[in-house]
């Protein structure tokens, strides 16, 4: 079986519980009935062009429908961000040539001016449908999903059926799903962690797939029992989010077993897994699916983990193996073939592929024992006083800080030349910002280089997130010291923090005029 096609065409008498919703339960019998319907729809009313269908719902089984009629006719399914809007949005239905968007009539008024007709899954009299194989061939595109954008417009990355079962038997190995496991979804289902690690997994297997409408750290251990749910996923900080609820006795009692997903703190992974009794799993991947980096046994604190074969840490300007210690782009020398490319869009591609080598656009390096690091986005290079560095290793060490729950490191305009430091600090709730117990801890550091302590600190009530729980740093890049929050800093060498003012922001601005000026 090398399509999903062909995985939904092996489920349509299977009896077993497939999706799981709000009371509901979908046999996989229904549920490719029900994809069945849907497919015939599209065949109906496929337009010219590309066979591409939009969809922007919550994780509501109607999802998993078109997802299984998109591929029983080999059409693509593209998954629109919800929290995209106006000409943002506009911009991503056309990007991708979407001939239907399928919404509900809860968001019918977001789109409006996209210029491709918009169906309402509430009005739409379309039910079970009469099985056909199409004899789908399994290189055809299933998926276009979107980058989260934290760093600009947001790509479509391409993802065949066959490459979607390709990662689904690995995610069912790796986790030891079973058809008895039950999959709690409540990461969204237009990003590739959910369906990748999620709804293609439980197709493979028949298990079952939980679904959530959005993610919800105070009702997730509830969902957890009500559900009996063995496995779920997470990307983000949405382990954070979690362990943010108030402890309980019986936080341990509940069915979970493992928990997948990438870019959460170590220290929350150890606490995670210790307080809901599982196995937190904490990988390193893309959509884009050009390189991966898994954790082992004896990967020590703070590392990624063994990455597969192939994979690097490389100088960008020379293209040359960066030794332990120095921090250059995670690379793949074997896998540039295996990446299908983003739509429409021939200049990313060339950023991801050159000479034959996959380039993740993510800073690392790794040990003497060749255990990679995270080190941050391609974007997080800062250079103050004439040295480089990245900005996770800096995150890394503020948010070892008891009072700070998340922090987010990036480079502003330094007045006088080059970059300044600056950290947006989201404390824990019942925490204030203590500037004189963070100078203190700072400088009693080991881990903090000469350069690294952060010249300004805004300390927001909640750091500006995407929808996948990623911080967006370009907003915050955007807005630097000049924003309504209160905002600390140091005017000079010493690790000492005080109030940013009005008078300190003019006179900021007064000397970086003055040096824009100079010849």
């Amino acid at each position: 079986m090398t399509s999903v096609a062909s995985l939904l065409l092996a489920r349509a008498d299977d009896p077993a519980a497939a999706v799981r919703f709000e009371g509901e339960v979908w046999s996989w019998a229904d549920t490719v009935a029900q994809s069945a319907g849907r497919a015939a729809w599209l065949r109906e009313n496929r337009r010219n062009g590309p066979f591409h269908v939009g969809v922007l719902l919550d994780n509501v089984p109607e999802y998993c429908f078109w997802l299984g009629a998109a591929a029983l006719t080999g059409a693509t399914i593209v998954g629109i961000n919800p929290t995209r809007r106006g000409a943002e949005l506009a911009r991503d239905v056309a990007h991708t040539e979407c001939q239907y968007v399928v919404t509900d009539r809860e968001r019918l008024a977001l789109l409006g001016g996209v210029g491709a007709p918009v169906v309402a899954v509430d009005d739409l009299a379309v039910g079970a449908g009469d099985v056909v194989d199409e004899g789908v061939d399994p290189g055809s595109l299933l998926v276009l999903l979107f980058t989260s954008g934290t760093t600009g417009a947001p790509k479509a990355v391409r993802c065949s059926q066959r490459r979607m079962v390709d990662i689904a038997y690995k995610v069912v190995a790796m986790l030891e799903i079973t058809p008895e496991s039950v999959f709690y979804e409540a990461m969204p289902m237009f990003h590739g962690n959910a369906l990748m690690t999620g709804w293609s997994p439980t197709l493979a297997v028949g298990a079952s797939l939980a679904l959530r409408r959005k993610f919800s750290a105070s009702e997730f251990i509830a969902d957890i029992r009500r559900f009996g749910a063995t496995h779920t996923n997470y990307v983000g900080k949405a382990l954070t989010y979690v362990l943010g609820t108030p402890e309980q006795p019986d936080d341990a009692d509940n069915t979970l077993r493992v928990v997948f997903g990438n870019e959460a703190r170590e220290a929350d992974v150890a606490r995670f897994g210790e307080r809901f009794a599982c196995r937190v799993i904490e990988g390193y991947g893309s959509t884009e699916g050009g390189t991966s980096i898994n954790r082992t046994p004896d990967t020590p604190s703070g590392a990624l983990g063994r990455g597969v074969p192939g994979t690097v840490v490389l100088d960008p300007a020379t293209g040359e193996m960066c030794p332990p210690g120095v921090i250059g782009e995670i690379a793949n020398v074997e896998s540039a073939a295996r990446f299908e490319g983003y739509w429409n869009n021939a200049e990313a591609d060339g950023d991801r592929t050159r000479d034959g080598i996959y380039w993740t656009g993510d800073l690392g390096y790794t040990d003497e024992a060749g255990f990679f690091y995270f080190a941050g986005r391609g974007h997080d290079w800062l250079r103050v006083d004439g040295e480089n560095f990245a900005a996770a290793p800096v995150e890394r060490i503020l948010e070892r800080h008891t009072d700070v729950e998340l922090a987010a490191v990036y480079a502003v305009a330094d007045p006088a030349a080059g970059d300044a430091v600056m950290a947006s600090l989201q404390l824990r709730g019942d925490r204030s910002f203590d500037a004189a117990a963070l100078a203190a801890f700072l400088a009693g550091d080991p881990d903090l280089g000469k350069k690294w302590a952060p010249r300004f600190v805004r300390v927001m009530e909640r750091l500006p997130m995407t929808s996948t729980n990623k911080v967006v740093k370009a907003t915050l890049r955007d807005e630097g010291w000049s924003c309504a929050d209160p905002v600390w800093w140091r005017p000079g060498r010493a690790i000492e923090y005080q109030p940013l003012t009005d008078g300190d922001r003019a006179a900021l601005a007064a000397e970086m005029a003055s040096h824009a000026g100079s010849p």
